[in-house]
């Protein structure tokens, strides 16, 4: 039997997964195998260069499916007025999603000893419970439940009856609910509002603190596709000695998107160097939109400028992105929802504050 999978949809799910193997003994190194769905997000040649690393025995490509891909399920969103008829619909829709996933997923995952899902709310999730498959689950982003409680949000009402449905395999809850999810790995407990028996922390800032000279090196190896450009962008140009980073996000439509990141230069940006790093499923076009400003790629995760020698920003700025990973700032400046009032309706962001139950 294999030793080790990782279901990934994001470049910091990779960078996550990196950092469980690279804290790993040397001679446990290599066996593990990943996987890149190409669902939400243009992992590029990453699977190239992953794979030329040696920290991986294995890449594959999956081409997950979002549910809208199969008009089969559309009827299973009516709303029948009744509890018990729109939760036995809930449950053919949960099986039946699994089931239509199997002609796309690219590995047989009874073959590995330890599966990790990255957003399991994804359709890998419920192929995994269809086909009874346990599995580690992974926090999505740093700190995200805190913010967006997705298991919560998304079962508001009845909440611990559809807890106990998922606990039996009836329907699928992510984030540690489900029945074959042995735990739901979160990088701080303390910070989480609501609980779940099955959370279990492990800090990243540990991870990463353990990492050596020669792990850092391999981690940029394997995410930076032109190293020496990044490092140009980062340390030329005008005022480059008083820049900020300005971490985007696919916010919105994207007029009131571009709306909220010139708002964003305006209130930080006089006298400095505007740096912006877009997000991976940002489709803004920036280059076009901030003429005026540095645009790196959206293809790394933003963890890579800690590895970077001499690399100093005055300030990075996010909205909902949790900077506190970040090393190479000054400070670190997080908008929230308070700033995310202005340019939609609260109850679109403030989801935890909707949760009842």
């Amino acid at each position: 039997m294999n030793e080790r999978i990782y279901v990934c949809h994001t470049f910091y799910h990779v960078y996550i997964a990196c950092l469980k193997e690279l804290n790993l003994p040397g001679d446990r190194r290599g066996q593990a195998c990943l996987v890149l769905s190409t669902m939400s997000n243009d992992f590029g040649n990453l699977k190239a260069r992953a794979e030329r690393s040696g920290l991986f025995r294995q890449v594959f490509v999956f081409e997950e499916k979002e549910e809208g891909f199969f008009p089969v399920l559309k009827k299973y969103h009516t709303d029948r007025g009744n509890l018990v008829l729109n939760m036995l619909a809930r449950i053919r829709f949960c099986k039946l999603l699994g089931k239509l996933q199997e002609p796309f997923v690219p590995v047989d995952f009874r073959a590995y000893k330890d599966i990790y899902v990255f957003c399991d709310s994804d359709p890998i999730g419920y192929y995994l419970s269809w086909k009874k498959i346990r599995y580690h689950a992974m926090e999505d982003g740093l700190d995200c439940i805190r913010y967006y409680d997705t298991a919560r949000y998304d079962n508001r009402g009845h909440f611990r009856l559809k807890a106990f449905l998922a606990s039996l395999n009836l329907i699928f809850i992510q984030n540690g609910w489900g029945k074959y999810c042995i735990d739901m790995e979160v990088n701080d407990i303390s910070v989480l509002e609501y609980p779940c028996p099955k959370y279990v922390e492990c800090s990243r800032e540990k991870l990463t603190q353990r990492l050596t000279a020669e792990d850092k090196s391999c981690l940029l190896g394997i995410f930076l596709e032109d190293r020496e450009r990044l490092v140009k962008q980062l340390t030329e140009g005008k005022n480059h000695e008083n820049k900020i980073l300005i971490l985007t996000e696919p916010l919105c439509d994207l007029e009131t998107r571009e709306r909220i990141f010139r708002d964003i230069i305006e209130l930080y940006g006089k006298g400095m160097q505007i740096i912006l790093k877009p997000h991976p499923r940002d489709l803004l076009d920036y280059e076009k939109c901030f003429p005026g400003c540095v645009v790196l790629s959206g293809k790394f995760p933003m963890e890579m400028m800690n590895f970077l020698p001499d690399i100093h920003v005055k300030k990075v700025i996010s909205v909902f992105t949790v900077p506190t990973s970040i090393g190479f700032a000054e400070e670190t400046v997080f908008l929230g929802e308070d700033f995310m009032d202005k340019y939609e309706a609260p109850e679109i962001h403030r989801q935890n504050e909707q949760i009842k139950d």
